[in-house]
């Protein structure tokens, strides 16, 4: 109990903070925010408190709709929830015009799939994880693989294959055969802050630089 009421006596501290430093200073951003949003992206990533959105791309408030969930899922269209409810609001209301699905290095969620027993006691988590199970057959191949060149692995293709999740929605494909929407997948490495990006073309992961406007 100690240790929660620690946690919840620094919350409270930071929100006393931000209320009585931050606010002002950014008070004119505030108010504007308060008369609607116009994100420039949505952000798919997972809930791991080491990964900060707003911190990792140097944006302010209202520059991005972020969904996060374990592990970074887009369940396939056929399945309701809040993703499916997230996308449609962000493409449809919003107009948002990029996506971006960022996995992250150490992720517990792809360690739980490689490593089912992890997941014995936490049924819901592993019945989540089920949207990732597709990519374990290839990992699995890969025999000469390090455990960690295989979490490794599985952190890339996870964010590949929701992505391709992604392209099944209707309205996503709609968009993306305009040209009016483009798909990001990212990996952030914690212990680096290098950030890799898929290239679809080349079929791998490389780093992250500038794309055109």
């Amino acid at each position: 109990m100690s240790h929660s009421k620690g946690g919840a006596t620094r919350i409270i501290q930071g929100i006393q903070h931000f209320q009585e430093s931050v606010f002002r200073e950014k008070e004119s951003l505030f108010r504007r925010l308060s008369e609607g949003q116009s994100p420039h992206a949505l952000f798919i990533t997972c809930c791991d408190s080491r990964i900060d959105p707003n911190l990792l791309t140097q944006t302010e408030p209202g520059e991005l709709f972020i969904h996060r969930n374990i592990g970074n899922q887009v369940p396939p269209f056929d399945c309701s929830g809040g993703v499916r409810a997230t996308l449609e609001y962000a493409l449809k209301t919003l107009d948002i015009r990029d996506a971006i699905v960022c996995g992250h290095s150490k992720c517990g969620a792809m360690q739980g799939l490689l490593n089912p027993d992890s997941l014995r006691d936490m049924p819901f988590v592993a019945q989540w994880l089920e949207h990732a199970r597709a990519i374990l057959p290839a990992i699995e191949q890969a025999a000469t693989l390090s455990p960690e060149e295989k979490l490794n692995r599985a952190i890339e293709r996870n964010v590949v294959l929701q992505l391709e999740h992604l392209q099944v929605y209707p309205f996503v494909a709609e968009r993306l055969a305009a040209g009016k929407l483009r798909l990001h997948g990212w990996v952030y490495f914690i212990e680096s802050g290098q950030v890799t990006a898929y290239d679809a073309d080349k079929g791998c992961f490389l780093p992250l630089v500038r794309t055109p406007e």
